[in-house]
């Protein structure tokens, strides 16, 4: 189990922010569950930056918590452009991060690692550029290869898809509904893509996780 340890700051010379729980080496070569955070965890908004405008979906903190229980490393990749546009700041970033943190905890969840990507239009770390994940799968030692991710847009998929993970959830909260023709183009033989009305519906996804590698 993960300690209360937190390290949080700029992961890099490119200002992608970061917050892991403990060291992580409890989470070498696990899989891990990747998830989007608006419109997949919390209500989407656009630009959310208040505390008072932050909601969960139903069903996540019990979802996140049931992969807690299960050993698999849970890591938020989000972009954040209202940063780069102005429109906010990091300081309400992270006051929106604490309270979520904070309801995940009541609800017995929690999120082993979260990364943010404050960088608009174009970046390597910017979804569907698949910089996140390999820098999440290289900082807990993840297994990419049998990963996957939960998003409500095609850039969390392209993201995915690119940094070597074998699947995406697209759910249908937040922008999905809108994205999920273009999201079930994107699967492959190496990459399959299922869709859920929200996260919640996605519960068999930890079986998969939780299982060992395939011989």
């Amino acid at each position: 189990m993960p300690d209360e340890c937190l390290t949080a700051g700029f992961l890099d010379a490119e200002a992608v922010w970061r917050r892991a729980r403990g060291d992580l080496a409890w989470a070498a070569g696990r899989a891990a569950l990747f998830l989007d955070r608006d419109g997949v965890v919390v209500q989407e908004v656009n630009y959310l930056h208040r505390v008072e405008d932050l909601a969960l979906i139903p069903g996540a903190a019990e979802f996140i918590g049931q992969a807690n229980r299960r050993g698999i490393p849970v890591v938020m990749a989000s972009n954040q452009a209202g940063i780069a546009r102005g429109y906010f700041g990091w300081d309400e970033f992270h006051q929106v991060q604490a309270e979520l943190e904070r309801r995940l905890e009541c609800a017995g969840a929690r999120l082993d690692l979260t990364l943010a990507c404050p960088h608009y239009p174009e970046h390597p770390d910017r979804k569907p550029s698949p910089g996140m994940f390999r820098k999440a799968a290289q900082m807990a030692a993840l297994d990419a290869g049998r990963s996957w991710v939960i998003g409500d847009k095609t850039s969390d998929l392209e993201a995915a898809r690119a940094a070597g993970l074998p699947g995406g959830v697209l759910v249908l909260t937040g922008h999905g509904a809108r994205h999920q023709a273009r999201g079930l183009t994107l699967g492959t033989p190496a990459f399959r893509v299922a869709v859920e009305s929200s996260i919640a519906g996605a519960l068999w996804l930890l079986d998969e996780l939780a299982a060992g590698p395939r011989c």
